[in-house]
């Protein structure tokens, strides 16, 4: 075989070992890449609560009477000791044809009650009369000496018991004509026919100035003694309540920085937190699971200009600074996945992903705390999936 032609074959077969190594080998994997780097990290709690007045006053009746119509609106201006309510005596109930004829017959009996104590009376004075006639006989007998001590003495007590038995029965007709009055006022004064001027009202005012935060009654109507009226307060005085999960509450103290971002204005409004709530309550999430939160109170500390227009019960959202430090060494979070019994990360180092475990300290779901590991300027693997491991060949782009 001609020497030219050997030396074609052997190009030919060096060409096609090549392309297969060309095609079986191990291309590098695009990732996308992010540095480590040293910058300012803050970890917050963030939760939605809604505003409320700090002194709320809700005036009630101190007694039980028929209201008048409020004429207060919500929003109107009230000053200290301002009537807001005024409260008339209970109307008379209206009688039914029994209940009338009842009321008919006690004046009926009362009447005849009366005429039987006036005949007792009557009786009584005739008694009493003649006791003491008989006595004034038995003194002048014993003037005389006609008659011992003991039946004087027996005359006067007689004379003494009579009188008192007519004074007993003169305030049994007093006691009669005032029972008789009584039944006579019940078919007098009814609902359907009561057209006297009211004995009295009651004017209640508001202990404070401030505004009307809500009306618990409007129309009026009867109402019971202790039923809230109205609601006044003073709206400039506003404070935050959030209630957050109870393994979120043990991380806020008093004093803890807040943020409030998206309440409805320009820009962000600060506050601190004035009061965690010792005592926690059992409340439904939107997924049906019970959660165990508490109510904290937050204060609002940027200059009221800049809030004047939120009211009572507005929805804001606030963020609650539990941690910040300022030069943090740091990573993001999705460049970081379990191995063994702690953290990893793939490094970048010469085109080949290593792993390599790593220590972190505070995180806010976006960034992690690096305590030990890495250095800043490294380059780490972002999302690492299945098809990277210790040794792969990557290429890396630059994270947007």
């Amino acid at each position: 075989m001609p020497a030219a032609r050997i030396v074609k074959i052997t190009l030919v077969g060096l060409l096609v070992a090549a392309a297969i190594v060309w095609g079986y080998w191990p291309r590098p994997i695009l990732v996308d890449v992010a540095a480590v780097r040293v910058a300012p990290l803050e970890v917050s709690v963030e939760e939605e609560g809604r505003t409320r007045v700090k002194d709320r006053f809700v005036i009630s009746a101190p007694v039980s009477g028929h209201a008048q119509r409020l004429e207060l609106r919500v929003g109107d201006a009230v000053s200290r000791t301002q009537p807001v309510a005024r409260l008339e005596p209970l109307r008379s109930e209206v009688l039914d044809p029994r209940r009338r004829a009842q009321a008919e017959a006690r004046v009926a009996a009362a009447q005849f009650t009366l005429a039987a104590a006036e005949s007792k009376v009557r009786g009584a004075k005739a008694d009493s009369d003649y006791a003491h006639n008989e006595y004034q006989r038995m003194a002048r007998l014993w003037d005389s000496r006609n008659i011992s001590q003991e039946t004087l003495e027996a005359a006067r007590t007689t004379m003494q018991r009579a009188a008192a038995d007519l004074r007993s029965a003169q305030f049994a007709v007093e006691v009669a004509r005032h029972e008789l009055e009584a039944a006579r006022t019940a078919l007098a004064y009814s609902a359907a026919s009561d057209d006297a001027p009211l004995a009295e009202i009651v004017t209640v005012r508001s202990p404070v100035a401030g505004r009307v935060l809500r009306l618990h009654r409007e129309s009026e109507g009867v109402i019971q003694a202790g039923q809230p009226l109205i609601e006044v307060g003073n709206p400039a005085a506003l404070e935050v309540e959030v209630d957050l999960l109870s393994a979120d509450a043990v991380r806020v103290a008093p004093g803890t920085p807040v943020r409030f971002d998206r309440w409805g204005g320009e820009g962000q409004l600060t506050g601190a937190v004035r009061l965690v709530e010792p005592t926690g309550f059992t409340k439904i999430s939107a997924l049906g699971v019970e959660e165990q939160r508490v109510l904290v109170i937050v204060d609002i500390t940027s200059p009221r200009p800049l809030w004047e227009r939120l009211g009572d019960g507005y929805r804001v959202e606030a963020s609650f600074v539990v941690w910040r430090q300022e030069q943090v060494l740091q990573v993001p979070a999705s460049a970081l996945f379990r191995h063994r019994d702690g953290w990893a990360v793939f490094v970048i180092e010469a085109g080949v992903a290593r792993r390599r475990a790593v220590q972190t300290g505070q995180q806010n779901g976006l960034i992690a705390q690096v305590r030990a590991g890495l250095e800043a300027g490294e380059s780490v693997v972002l999302h690492p999936d299945d098809s990277v491991s210790d040794g792969t060949r990557v290429r890396t782009r630059e994270a947007g």
